[in-house]
């Protein structure tokens, strides 16, 4: 009888914490300090005397980024600890997505945290799939909001042919991770072996070779 207890009360403590992307704060805030030699999961805390209210601004997010550093025509510029160290151990993290005219943001998974964009210029298709790979996809123009599930697949594009896009998104972690599928697919260090790919995505060794190469690997 003890011993079912106990794993009841151990359930009731260790199951809500795995929904959680980051652990909750311990005091009002954690500054990060970006210059302790300490390697920690997130960053040590700043003295709370020593703290300004430029720890909890940023302008990171104020200009455009370059949507041609990539062939898929985007660029996500993310608040971090060192920009914003007031965000350290609050479980966020905010996002500029600028996408050129026809730009992807291409299907990409966040393992580490639940997202929220909405969009302020442009018209912007996105969609996500879940573990039964029905899709869910909508599209939003400015003032339109949508949610991606933590850890499912997503993607943006931007449906127009001539103007650029720009949307703002918040992450449920200050470490949300991401992971683009065809890269980690077709251009892992070291590769994933060709006859792996040839019988999971059905294609020929000539296809492999040819979108590892336009993928830049």
């Amino acid at each position: 009888m003890c011993s079912i207890f106990l794993q009841l009360f151990l359930g009731l403590i260790l199951l809500p914490g795995l929904a959680k992307p980051d652990p909750d704060p311990l005091q009002d805030y954690c500054i990060a300090d970006t210059k302790s030699p300490l390697y920690l999961n997130g960053a040590p805390c700043l003295n709370p005397t020593l703290a300004l209210s430029s720890h909890f601004t940023t302008s990171a997010l104020a200009k455009p980024g370059d949507t041609k550093a990539n062939q898929f025509g985007f660029s996500v510029t993310l608040t971090t600890l060192a920009n914003l160290p007031g965000i350290n151990t609050m479980g966020l993290t905010m996002a500029r997505v600028d996408i050129a005219a026809n730009g992807l943001v291409p299907p990409h998974s966040h393992p580490r945290a639940s997202e929220v964009t909405i969009c302020l210029q442009g018209v912007i298709l996105v969609g996500f799939v879940d573990t039964s790979n029905s899709l869910f996809t909508q599209k939003l123009e400015p003032g339109d909001s949508f949610v991606f599930p933590r850890g499912l697949i997503h993607f943006l594009y931007n449906m127009e042919p001539k103007k650029p896009a720009l949307a703002i998104s918040g992450l449920s972690s200050q470490n949300p991770g991401a992971q683009i599928a065809s890269r980690a697919a077709f251009v892992s260090n070291p590769p994933i072996p060709e006859v792996v790919l040839e019988k999971a995505f059905q294609i020929s060794q000539q296809d492999v070779a040819k979108i590892r190469k336009n993928l830049g690997g």
